[in-house]
């Protein structure tokens, strides 16, 4: 692989699926990994950062464990280490930041990025928001999220009134309400969060150009790779030889596509034009909702076509 190799952004996710909060919303809630499923994470983590350190390839990596990985030492040394590395464009993980982010100090503060989670039955806002201030003492970028569960809208906006105003706070639709918010929460969710739309909704994906399986991949602990977390067809292992030969343009196989991560990499939407250089960690400098509803208007203007291949 040549020195002038397209970036490729990995989505990993181990065995890990351990979590230190009890989200109702979430089926993960205070689940706990037995010390075997613990010993395995770390060897395939381990084992997956060995690989991304002989790739001369730029790469970003984003984080996407079922559980929370930043109270393991061993996720918090990958991240650092990986950071290190001159190919690396960006390296962030999906995490609800219930440990202090100091140790991040050690990292390469250009190159790491954090994916945060506010949860507010679980963290109290001010300790929260000092655990954020380290991020920024640091130099760090990050974005800030939560779910918009209809009982949490008036902590969503004291959030949005508390922190930073260059800081993207996101807001996911509950899975149960996507799409069925009234026209008010609508307005009020997207007074907080100009992309609000864009998540608030699924996308008929069925044969649209898609990044996934080319520029990203998802790759889960034994190296199996996937175009993307939501098409269970593997394309390969990053551990076999010649595994860069699976990536190729492919047109999306799946009706819909209701999840960031997944509608994301659809070029309709082109959320690199919109993220720019904080796309790995969903941070978006300057979000207007003008920008997604063009972006909505322009995919719904794509002509429809039937027949399209299931795999």
């Amino acid at each position: 692989m040549s020195a002038a190799a397209p970036a490729l952004t990995i989505r990993y996710r181990g065995p890990l699926s351990g979590c230190n909060y009890d989200c109702g919303y979430c089926p993960f809630a205070k689940t706990s990994d037995s010390r075997e499923t613990l010993a395995e994470d770390r060897a395939a983590l381990d084992r997956f950062c060995d690989w991304v350190a002989d790739r001369d390839r730029p790469v970003s990596i984003l984080f996407t464990p079922w559980g929370e990985a930043l109270v393991r030492p061993y996720y918090r040394a990958a991240m650092i280490r990986l950071s290190r590395l001159a190919h690396i464009g960006t390296v962030a993980i999906q995490t609800n930041l219930s440990r202090a982010p100091d140790w991040a100090a050690a990292a390469d503060t250009a190159r790491i990025a954090f994916w945060i989670t506010w949860h507010p039955t679980e963290a109290g806002l001010s300790p929260f928001l000092a655990r954020l201030a380290v991020l920024d003492r640091l130099g760090i970028g990050y974005s800030v999220g939560v779910v918009a569960v209809r009982a949490h809208f008036d902590a969503i906006a004291r959030l949005r009134a508390e922190l930073p105003p260059h800081i993207y706070l996101w807001i996911n639709a509950e899975e149960s309400l996507q799409g069925c918010y009234t026209e008010d929460e609508v307005e009020r969710l997207a007074a907080i969060d100009p992309l609000f739309e864009l998540n608030n909704r699924a996308y008929a994906s069925a044969g649209l150009a898609c990044a996934a399986g080319e520029a990203s991949i998802s790759v889960r602990g034994d190296g199996t790779a996937w175009r993307c977390h939501f098409v269970q067809v593997p394309i390969g292992n990053i551990y076999d030889a010649g595994f860069e030969q699976s990536l190729f343009p492919r047109p999306c196989p799946r009706a819909e596509c209701n999840c960031h991560i997944g509608y994301g990499e659809l070029d309709a939407l082109d959320f690199p034009g919109l993220f720019g250089a904080g796309l790995t960690e969903r941070r978006a400098s300057f979000p207007t909702r003008a920008a997604a509803q063009a972006r909505l208007a322009r995919f719904d203007a794509i002509p429809r076509q039937g027949g399209f291949p299931s795999g």
